[in-house]
């Protein structure tokens, strides 16, 4: 329903996603100033583990989480490398969420959804009276995002935004009766995320193996489908084929990472390895 992400909320939802560990004070402090504007906000931890300033990373963390949270959540998330720079803080107003952070790629898979419209959080009202030129997580974007939650129109931060910062969004791509892609995340068990979707390859059938560099793999059902020890792919949570290795590490197996090519083929029964 377009515009649901505008109505105000008596109980708000504002989730967090950064690179800054939990070591330091800096999510307690975005958390103590959003709770001093929204003492009502239910605040969610999505992650802080992320990989210090790896924007790609922070999108496909949201890209992956935000739809299953109630229409109308708020999203902060900074991956900020040009924090004191020119760079724009922005706020994005998709149909069932809010997005807010910087201007730098990190909303890129939110941009193209229909209705989605960006905004320039220019308005120092809705900032914290003094602004570091190296914490804006704490001093712009956790305040615009408890304003927000309290029922401030985007529009009242600045102007609309009509070019916001993209990334190169990572797809898969037919060729002949192969659909090719890309490994694209990393998980803390080593499986290689792909690019690849279920959709991708819903033409393929139902018996489907996967190259990755230059070893040919089954796509099962679950990680128990695999003997200890074998490679496999499979559908992940994240609806993506993933790589994996059974009680194991596929990164490390596989001596792959993000980039890392991989195909999807009808399996040859007779060719298949593992």
């Amino acid at each position: 329903m377009p515009g649901v992400a505008r109505r105000r909320s008596d109980h708000p939802i504002i989730t967090l996603t950064t690179d800054f560990g939990l070591r330091d004070p800096y999510v307690a402090q975005m958390k103590a100033v959003i709770l001093g504007v929204a003492p009502g906000a239910t605040i969610v931890d999505l992650t802080h583990e992320l990989a210090p300033h790896d924007i790609v990373e922070a999108a496909l963390a949201l890209d992956a989480s935000a739809g299953f949270f109630p229409s109308g959540t708020i999203h902060v998330a900074v991956v900020d490398p040009g924090v004191g720079t020119t760079r724009r803080a922005l706020g994005v107003l998709c149909e069932t969420c809010v997005l807010i952070g910087p201007d730098n790629g990190v909303f890129t898979p939110f941009l193209s959804r229909r209705g989605a419209r960006a905004f320039e959080l220019a308005a120092e009202r809705y900032r914290l009276p003094a602004v570091s030129r190296t914490f804006h997580g704490r001093d712009v974007f956790a305040p615009a995002a408890a304003h927000v939650a309290r029922g401030v129109p985007l529009a009242r931060f600045g102007g609309r935004v009509a070019d916001p910062v993209t990334l190169p969004w990572p797809s898969a791509r037919r060729r002949g009766a192969t659909v090719v892609g890309a490994v694209i995340h990393v998980d803390r068990f080593g499986n290689l995320v792909t690019s690849i979707g279920a959709s991708d390859v819903a033409h393929l059938g139902e018996d489907l193996a996967l190259r990755i560099r230059g070893r040919v793999v089954p796509v099962v059902g679950t990680y128990g489908d695999l003997d200890r020890g074998s490679a496999g792919a499979l559908l992940g949570s994240s609806g993506r084929l993933e790589v994996a290795v059974r009680e194991g590490r596929g990164a490390d197996l596989l001596r792959a990472q993000r980039g890392t090519p991989v195909a999807v083929t009808s399996r040859p029964s007779s060719r298949t390895a593992r």
